[in-house]
Parts: structure tokens; C-alpha cells; sequence
């Protein structure tokens, strides 16, 4: 029977049995819980898929605050898990100092990377799908204005909405793209109400289609959408259920695979650099019965082409990260 320990406080202990924890698998999610709809469920999900896939166990724990990431992750590798998994960059600076101290634990950090020699950093080419996303919301636009809507002010989100911009102009070199930011704190990740606010102003500027990489604050985003009559894109995980008919799709960013492999590897997990993108199932635009009849033939079609080159190579979509620039903004 698939055995999850959770922990929910920093008060909690972990409670493992004599037959259980050694060699388990851990995941640590970010702030935000595990079930955001987004970043966290996703790598829930890969745990879960791992777990029922071979009757294993892992332990899990959702943050309640900064203080915490440190202390979980002390908690679980001097427990014995292996490999210790956390979702999100702002482990990355604790996983630094952490590491270290525990060389024969494993661990894997998602959207950072970590040069340590037992660590495994997964990061993923957002742009490259974010690329497809805005290729089909230029062309689902009726207006020619698109809109952006990012959580935390920082470079990784910069490069989702480069991605975008680049997909939309591919589509419409005359289209306009809004963009906004919901904060430069990692309160920015969980605001519905600011995601909502932001949504309004896009549209009262003509924005008919608004794509969020935001997190929690997402959710406000794409309900806004939905209220108001206009195509939201959701992110991470497939958000197209939340509002069918509404949301024309989602750019999904496969940290289930990411969480899922690890886990399946366990102690042995290949340390190092792991990049995931179009070409190996790491990124990908959702289709499902809750937007296909909001995807025309010829929208899938030039998507797919746009995918495929990009996967062979063919078609380079600018990285953010690799100089901070965007040049088609």
C-alpha cells in the first residue's frame, strides 16, 4: 500500500517508522501548497504517479515559511531520504550551504541550478514553449493585443514572457503585448485579487488573450478572464479544466516528469545539470476536451510545425537568461 507522510508545520517531527523512511524519497514544496493548480500539484503529481506506479513511499511537506526551507531540508537528509526533491529557485541558495554537510544524500532542486556535486538541478526551456503559446494567442486574438501577466519580478519569469513575445510576433508581427508584474517579493506568487486587477487593466487597454506565469496568483488571472469574456493561458500544469471554454491552454512545464524521474532513480539519480524542454518532453501547450473547440485546425497546425523545428533545431527561440535581453519587445 503507497505509504504519504506529510508534514505540516515546523512544529511537526517527522514521524517514520522502523520499515519506512530510510532511502525514501522526500519532497519539499514551495510556499504555496501542494495543490496551487499549478507549479506544486505538478510535481504532487509526479510523486503520486511515482508512488501508485511501484507501491512505494515518500515524504512531503508544505512550507508556511521561509525559515523553513533549511530546516526540512536538514530534517529529511539526516532522517536518511534519498534523493531529497524541492520545487522551486528560491531553494537554491540554502540548497548551496546545505549540500555540503550531507554528501551521501541526493538531492534535486527544480528551476535552479546548483553546482554541488551531489545535486541535481532540473531547469526547463520555458521560452520554448511559451513561444507556442503565443503563436496561438496572436492567433486567436481578435483585437491584436495580447497580454502578459507574470508573478515575482525576476529573470526566469522575464524569460516565459520573452518566449511569448517572440510567438506572438511570430504569428502577427503587429500585434501588441502587455506585460505586468505582480510583485518583486515571494508574496507575488500567491495574490489572486492582484492577479485580477492586473487582468482588468490589460483588457480595458484591448487585451483579449492574457497568458500568466504567476503561480498562485494565476488562478485570479484566469477567472477574471473567464468573468470578462476574453481567452486566458494558464501555466505549469494543464489549467484548461478550471475554466472550460475559457482558457484557450495551458504552457505545461513537465516538473511531474522532472519529480517522477528522480524519485524513480532514487539514491542513484544522476547529479548535475538536467535541462528539459521541447525536444525530450520537458515543455508543451495542453489539448484537451476543455479547449479544443476553442483551437482552430490551422492554429494546431502552425504550432506543431513551430514545435517541431524547435525541437530539431531549426527554429532558435531566444533565451532571456542568456543575456537579459529580449529583442522582440
Amino acid at each position: 500500500m503507497t505509504l504519504m507522510k506529510t508534514l505540516m508545520s515546523a512544529a511537526a517531527t517527522l514521524a517514520l517508522s522502523a520499515a519506512g523512511a530510510l532511502a525514501d524519497p522526500a519532497l519539499i514544496y514551495d510556499l504555496g501548497g501542494k495543490f496551487d493548480k499549478s507549479f506544486n500539484e505538478s510535481a504532487h503529481n509526479g510523486a503520486s504517479r511515482w508512488a501508485e506506479e511501484t507501491g512505494g513511499s515518500y515524504n512531503e511537506v508544505e512550507l508556511e515559511s521561509e525559515a523553513q526551507r533549511e530546516q526540512f531540508m536538514r530534517r529529511f537528509a539526516e532522517a536518511g531520504n534519498n534523493p531529497v526533491v524541492m520545487v522551486g529557485f528560491a531553494f537554491g541558495e540554502t540548497l548551496g550551504e546545505v549540500a555540503p554537510d550531507y554528501p551521501d544524500t541526493k538531492f534535486v532542486i527544480i528551476d535552479m541550478v546548483v553546482e554541488e556535486p551531489n545535486v541535481r538541478s532540473v531547469v526547463f526551456n520555458e521560452h520554448e514553449g511559451s513561444y507556442l503559446v503565443g503563436m496561438m494567442a496572436a492567433m486567436a486574438s481578435e483585437s491584436g493585443t495580447v497580454g502578459f501577466i507574470g508573478g515575482m519580478d525576476i529573470p526566469l519569469i522575464r524569460k516565459f514572457a520573452c518566449g511569448y513575445v517572440q510567438g506572438v510576433k511570430a504569428a502577427n508581427a503587429e500585434a501588441t503585448v502587455i506585460q505586468n508584474m505582480t510583485g518583486t517579493t515571494p508574496d507575488a506568487w500567491n495574490d489572486p485579487v492582484k492577479g485580477s486587477e492586473l487582468t482588468k487593466a490589460q483588457i480595458s487597454q484591448g487585451a483579449d488573450v492574457i497568458y500568466h506565469a504567476a503561480g498562485g496568483t494565476g488562478t485570479g488571472v484566469l477567472q477574471t478572464a473567464a468573468d470578462e469574456d476574453v481567452l486566458g493561458i494558464g501555466v505549469d500544469s494543464n489549467q484548461n479544466y478550471l475554466h472550460p471554454g475559457s482558457v484557450l491552454t495551458s504552457m505545461v512545464k513537465r516538473v511531474d516528469n522532472a519529480v517522477y524521474d528522480a524519485m524513480s532513480a532514487g539514491a542513484d539519480v544522476e547529479t548535475g545539470v538536467n535541462v528539459m524542454g521541447l525536444a525530450n518532453d520537458g515543455v508543451a501547450y495542453a489539448m484537451d476536451e476543455h479547449n479544443e473547440a476553442l483551437v482552430t485546425p490551422e492554429m494546431k497546425e502552425a504550432v506543431d510545425a513551430a514545435a517541431e523545428q524547435i525541437a530539431n533545431g531549426e527554429l532558435v527561440v531566444h533565451d532571456y537568461m542568456s543575456d537579459n535581453s529580449c529583442p522582440a519587445s
